[in-house]
């Protein structure tokens, strides 16, 4: 089972903090964004358009990483801050 958490405005687009996946034992970030794309395809276009960044199990990825069973994937609208 993998675990998608939802950040920020994302949080709200999806309606919920996170949700689970049960892809096997390992896949592809393009068949995670496949199955979110099933039911949140706006979250899906933001993806594959690269306007979030994606961390797994709290280190941020390039979009062909690998998942694992038990994997965490966060998912972080773009921010800025500072002064």
């Amino acid at each position: 089972m993998i675990t998608v958490k939802y950040f920020a405005n994302l949080k709200q687009i999806a309606g919920k903090d996170e949700e689970r996946f049960d892809l096997g034992k390992e896949t592809t970030l393009d068949q995670v964004w496949e199955a979110i794309s099933q039911t949140l395809p706006q979250i899906a276009t933001l993806i594959k358009e690269k306007k979030i960044m994606v961390a797994v199990n709290y280190d941020v990825v390039s979009l062909d990483a690998v998942v694992h069973d038990g994997d965490e994937i966060a998912l972080l609208p773009p921010f800025s801050g500072g002064s």
